[in-house]
């Protein structure tokens, strides 16, 4: 059974989700739907981009994954096909799968030429592009039938961290807060590594707050399970699944975590010092 999933901006309340899954169906009724999510902040391509790249990679080879971010139509702006390792990502051509695959060449672009004639009259592209397309691949078809190779599409870069050898420290950025209240930043543990050798030790500063110390997980935060209670609400920095430093609250929640005690919001800077 072949899947397509779903990420949007377009919120749970609206049709324009509903309206996407009943044209999939309506086209193909065995298709497997799967939805990413609907909450990502409205054209917000950061916060898509790592959501996304996260979650894609558990999917089996051959899924076929539409993110309608930012994907409004009109004829000036392209919508886009990449084709990486069997399976085909459908977006607008507004730098977000270039954001997704940043280390990644995919194996094809092509620019999806459905409803592309003069007189054709496109309402939502989600339904009237990006579901026929991605229909018509989940189908077996070829991505020459509904789009042409292109070689260059938009491209957008993440903020990279700084490293500044002669001051001995990092400069990174809030790049994302999850569900949990979390701060991501853009420090993997790479550029940390490199950074920190001769150093005996460093100092992560935020606002007028810092930690010293560096855990592998959540978890690892509690050093006596038998009084793991003891630890609810200690502040953290680990690195995440991704490998990128992350501020945290032991068990802390939207309400009660790091972005609600810290203050943080995307695009503030955090600093690391080694000494």
């Amino acid at each position: 059974m072949s899947i397509i999933t779903l990420t949007s901006d377009f919120g749970n309340l609206d049709y324009r989700v509903a309206a996407m899954k009943g044209k999939i169906l309506s086209l193909n009724s065995k298709v497997n739907i799967v939805d990413i999510t609907h909450d990502i902040q409205a054209f917000n391509l950061i916060q898509t981009s790592y959501i996304f790249r996260n979650a894609h990679k558990y999917f089996p080879k051959g899924s076929i994954h539409i993110l309608s971010v930012d994907s409004f139509f009109h004829k000036s702006r392209k919508n886009i096909v990449y084709k990486s390792d069997g399976s085909y990502f459908l977006a607008a051509d507004n730098g977000l799968l270039s954001l997704i695959f940043f280390d990644i060449k995919p194996e094809a672009i092509y620019e999806i030429t459905l409803n592309s004639r003069f007189d054709d009259i496109v309402s939502f592209t989600s339904t009237d592009i990006f579901v026929p397309a991605a229909v018509h691949l989940a189908n077996g078809g070829l991505p020459e039938v509904i789009g042409r190779k292109i070689d260059s599409v938009k491209e957008l870069l993440f903020p990279k961290p700084v490293h500044n050898e002669s001051e001995r420290m990092i400069i990174g950025e809030v790049m994302y807060i999850d569900n949990f209240g979390n701060i991501i930043s853009n420090i993997n543990k790479e550029i940390f590594e490199v950074a920190s050798k001769g150093a005996q030790n460093f100092t992560i500063k935020f606002r007028n707050l810092s930690l010293s110390k560096i855990f592998l997980s959540h978890t690892e935060v509690v050093s006596d399970w038998e009084r793991e209670t003891e630890y609810h609400g200690q502040s953290a920095a680990i690195f995440n699944d991704s490998q990128l430093l992350e501020l945290t609250i032991y068990k802390g929640s939207k309400k009660n975590g790091a972005k609600s005690l810290f203050g943080l919001n995307v695009g503030e800077n955090i600093y690391i010092e080694f000494f």
